[in-house]
């Protein structure tokens, strides 16, 4: 199994859903200043030229120069300033709407216009936490590379799908979406060196055997020495090359692996709480419950009553 097959079942786990869709097209000089309200943000580029900047936890970000086809991540920034547009005078300032029209995309010209669309990504609690860790503030993959070619021509029918209003634009807007920042995960692990954590891990193809053993049978008591024959090395080197490339030990990321599926079953009310536990590993209840606490903050019952309590409007 290939490390994108394990990036796979990532994706299913933490639930990655739909990007709200926005953008603008714009001639002459612009501007867009705002807070970012959502922990995970994408931007791209279809036509022209901008420059971003961002801030946020880790200090200030860029500024970045877009070309059309570079799609941008942002993951949990605070603020973004972006400008462009050629000409004289004083840049149009450009607020993001509520409620946004895709079909006012729809008489850009790509020959002249700013075209940049962008949006939210929505994962689940333990998808924001791996990503958060996983990635920089900011991710900048450029169209001009030979991981991006992919990439660039997903932006295009992003662009085509927002700006035409044909029946089931909105599905296909979702679903491009989602192939939008599993492209810019990709081509981020083939562009830079990620730092130490799971993405890098998943890219790892030495551990990807052992990987695979951990994903396919999680509630398995794994022995060090079988997850090392698998790799094809010794129990010191895995250990020690496990450690380096993920941050964690073989088994603590078994134990952390268990806990995100676990947080995804725990989404459907059929799913009864002791036989979750039994499928992970667990003796019983009550170590899974206390394994659960110790790494999510609150019990297993606890976290599925705040899940199933409606949001105050």
């Amino acid at each position: 199994m290939p490390a994108t097959d394990a990036l796979s079942d990532v994706f299913d786990q933490v639930e990655v859903r739909s990007v709200i869709t926005g953008g603008f097209a714009v001639r002459g000089p612009w501007a867009s200043r705002h807070t970012i309200g959502q922990p995970l943000k994408l931007a791209a580029l279809v036509a022209g030229s901008a420059r971003l900047s961002v801030d946020g936890p880790g200090g200030p970000d860029g500024p970045v120069d877009l070309a059309p086809g570079d799609v941008v991540l942002l993951n949990h920034r605070t603020s973004l300033d972006m400008r462009g547009g050629r000409g004289d005078g004083p840049p149009r300032e450009l607020i993001p709407e509520l409620g946004f029209d895709s079909l006012a995309l729809a008489a850009a010209d790509l020959a002249t216009d700013d075209v940049l669309v962008g949006g939210w990504v929505g994962v689940n609690p333990a998808g924001l936490e791996l990503l958060r860790t996983a990635l920089p503030g900011l991710v900048h993959v450029r169209a001009r590379t030979p991981a991006a070619s992919r990439l660039a021509a997903l932006v295009a029918q992003h662009f085509v799908e927002a700006s035409s209003g044909r029946l089931g634009s909105a599905f296909a807007i979702r679903q491009n979406g989602q192939l939008i920042l599993l492209e810019v995960l990709r081509a981020y692990l083939e562009q830079e060196q990620p730092p130490t954590g799971w993405l890098r891990l998943l890219a790892d193809e030495p551990l990807a055997p052992a990987l695979r053993l951990l994903h396919e049978q999680p509630g398995r008591a794994w022995e060090l020495a079988e997850l090392a024959r698998a790799a094809g090395m010794s129990r010191t080197t895995f250990a020690a090359r496990f450690r380096t490339v993920a941050g964690t030990p073989p088994l603590t990321y078994l134990a952390r692996w268990r806990m995100v599926l676990a947080q995804r079953a725990l989404r459907d009310p059929d799913v009864r709480v002791a036989a979750l536990a039994a499928e992970l590993g667990y003796g019983s209840e009550s170590a899974f419950s206390t394994a659960f606490k110790r790494e999510i903050g609150e019990s297993p019952l606890r976290y599925r009553q705040r899940l199933r309590t409606p949001r105050p409007a």
